[in-house]
Formats: structure tokens, sequence, C-alpha cells
């Protein structure tokens, strides 16, 4: 940082910046980051930044926990969003730290809007979102090493079909037409430069499936209809299963059978317990506790209980 041939903004007092503290490795701070911790006199931080993060405030530097976690008591966003306006009219100089993104499933957008209501001057500091960042690093590095490689199958929906548009085109096309879906998560308009980069290079084959595809593989994957415990599994979280589950056909064209390995990765963010419920009929907790009763021991074949200490 002393050595920078370049200077960095003053987190002055009365200020708040909503800064992105990346995937949880403190090597993937931006400078930004780096220097808002180090300036900041309180920081209010989620549940996602890691202490090693946090080791990097000043001796002084308040540390105020706002993390949220599902099935435990969390503070309301409101709250949140009052305690920043409070803390900055105090003269506070204050880092609303989030991992990942403050913009990417961060509420950050909330926040914003609660600090331009209050009169508060605040700053973006955007983070590498673990969706995105982290994701595109371990796939990228996977897929470009030397020697035979898996194929890489996109699965999104049919009304948000950016990747599939972008491949025929040659290069990332924004949609002009309605992408909402129930898989909220998977409702893009646009593939990003920084996945475009990886995809472009690495995709081999794209799968568009329906809304009605994925609210059936919630409920197929909640009552454990192949064979597996149940499980709970949101909209987003379920399309990759949704696609190579549901259909003999769709797995025929990719050339998949009972021998072939394939690993799936969703993106998921927090799916509404009630929607969830209201889907499969089921109380996603009830589904939890029926999917951990019991597991293999892989040494005796025997079923655990690890449910008993």
């Amino acid at each position: 940082m002393e050595r920078l041939t370049f200077s960095l903004p003053e987190l002055e007092p009365g200020w708040v910046w909503l800064t992105g503290a990346g995937p949880g490795d403190p090597g993937l701070l931006t400078l930004h980051a780096l220097n808002g911790i180090r300036q900041a006199d309180v920081i209010v931080h989620d549940a996602l930044v890691s202490k090693e993060t946090l080791s990097l405030a000043g001796p002084d530097c308040e540390i105020v926990y706002a993390g949220k976690r599902g099935g435990r008591p969390s503070p309301k966003q409101p709250d949140i969003s009052a305690r920043l306006v409070q803390l900055a009219r105090a003269g506070k100089r204050v880092l609303r730290l989030k991992g990942g993104d403050p913009f990417i499933f961060g509420r950050g957008g909330e926040e914003a809007l609660a600090l331009v209501a209050a009169g508060v001057p605040f700053r973006v500091v955007p983070g590498i979102s673990a969706g995105v960042g982290g994701l595109a690093a371990a796939v990228s590095g996977y897929w470009t090493a030397q020697g035979p490689r898996p194929r890489m199958i996109v699965v999104e929906p049919h009304n948000a079909d950016c990747v599939f548009r972008a491949l025929r085109d040659g290069e990332p096309t924004h949609s002009d037409g309605d992408v909402n879906s129930f898989m909220a998560c998977l409702s893009a308009g646009e593939v990003s430069p920084a996945a475009w980069l990886v995809l472009e290079q690495a995709v081999d084959d794209v799968v568009t499936i329906s809304d009605a595809d994925a609210r059936a593989t919630m409920c197929a994957l909640a009552d454990g209809t192949f064979g597996d415990v149940p499980l709970v599994s949101g909209e987003s979280g379920c399309a990759p299963a949704a696609a190579l589950v549901g259909s003999a056909n769709i797995r025929a064209a990719l050339g998949l059978d009972a021998t072939s390995r394939v690993v799936l990765i969703g993106s998921e963010g927090a799916t509404a317990p009630e929607l969830w419920a209201s889907v499969t009929g089921r109380s996603p907790a009830s589904v939890a506790c029926e999917g951990r009763q019991y597991r293999g021991n892989p040494r005796t074949d025997q079923p655990v209980n690890i449910n008993k200490e």
C-alpha cells in the first residue's frame, strides 16, 4: 500500500462505504476495500466476512456483526440500514462490509436508498462475487488444464437463454424481452464480460428448461424420488438436476448414460421457506431433518444416526 504510485480515497467522517469483501480470502480484497477497512471507525459486516479479513481493521475500530442466517434470529434489513444512518450521523467513518459484492444478493441497493433518503454520503466499493469470480477461477483452471477435459453443459431458463444466444452470436448480446423466471437467480438478460471469457472457450452444450421443470424437480428432490435422501433445493439450485434427471431425451442428446459421471454446479440465492413450501407441499425444516437423519458409514456400510452423540 505504501509503495503505490497513485493515491487512494479517504473514508471521511460521516460517510458510509458499501463494500464487497470478495469470496472470503483476504488476498482477494480490492485495494479500495483494504483501504476502507484500515480507515474505518466502525465496520458493520455480514456473516460471510472472514475473521482474517476483519483482523485487518485498526486496533480502535468497532466491529458490528449484522449477519443473517436461515432459521436463526437475524437482524432485520431496515434495522441494519437505520444503524448505518445512525453511525454516519454520529460522525463515524462507516464501512458496511459484505461477502462477495454488496449488490449481488447483498441488498446493497436497499441500504443505498436508505442513505440517500437520510442525506448520508456514501461510496460503493465493488467486490469479487464468489458466484462469478470464484467459480470462474475454479472452472477455468480445471477446464484449461492439459489432457482430456469433461464437457461443460450450461443450463438456463427458456426465456433467459443469454448464454445460448451469446454463443450463437459470438458475443454477449442483451435481451430486449422479458427474462423473468421462477428461477430468479438465473433471470439474466446478458452474459457478463468476466463470465464470457470462460464460457466462450469452454461451453460444449446448452440446455434450457421451463419453470414447470424447476418446480417438478424441487418436488422430486424433496420427496427423494431418485433414490436419494430428501433434499431442500431452491428454484435456481435445482436447475442443473432438472435438465438431467427429468428428460431421457436430453440425456440421450448429451450422450449421458448410467455410467456417466456428472458434477452439478448450481446458482442459488436465499429461497424463501414459504415459497418452497408452497411448491413442494412440505416444510423445509422437516425435509432437512429427514435428509440428515442417517448417513452411510463408508467403512462399515452400516447406517449411523448422526443426531446422536
